[in-house]
């Protein structure tokens, strides 16, 4: 069965919330145990996110860390980091899917696994990264 992009996402959201709490593990250990326990399906597209995401990381975390203007990056929710992380990742490596796509996809992730104020959280600072973009792409077209 074929995967659709929410799903892949929230595939990938599974690994990489995994990966905060068992950051000993390889990648291709979380990916093995994720499968062996039928957490997930095997799928390429969500293996890419999640290895894109982890080979990342320091990037995806300095950009987060960059927008999280009211929240030190080390009382971001594991929920909300991790969707951070996804959204982040894809925003910035993965450029085919609509920003507002993947803004809404991680707000909706957030809603149903985060916290009472984690959308609203995970929503400003993917809008605030985006719109920076932007704002930096329109200056340098002048």
């Amino acid at each position: 069965m074929s995967l659709s992009s929410s799903q892949i996402r929230e595939q990938a959201f599974y690994l990489i919330f995994d990966k905060e709490f068992n950051s000993d593990l390889s990648n291709e250990d979380i990916l093995n145990l994720a499968y062996e326990t039928d957490v997930i399906e095997k799928n390429q597209k969500c293996e890419k996110l999640f290895i894109t995401c982890c080979n990342n990381a320091e990037e995806i975390d300095d950009i987060i860390n960059k927008y999280s203007v009211n929240r030190r990056f080390s009382r971001i929710s594991k929920v909300a980091l991790a969707v951070l992380r996804i959204a982040v990742c894809e925003l910035k490596f993965f450029t085919k899917t609509p920003e507002r796509v993947v803004i809404s996809e991680a707000v909706i992730l957030t809603k149903k696994y985060g916290g009472e104020e984690d959308y609203s959280f995970v929503n400003g600072i993917l809008k605030s990264f985006v719109d920076d973009r932007k704002a930096t792409n329109d200056s340098s077209g002048d």
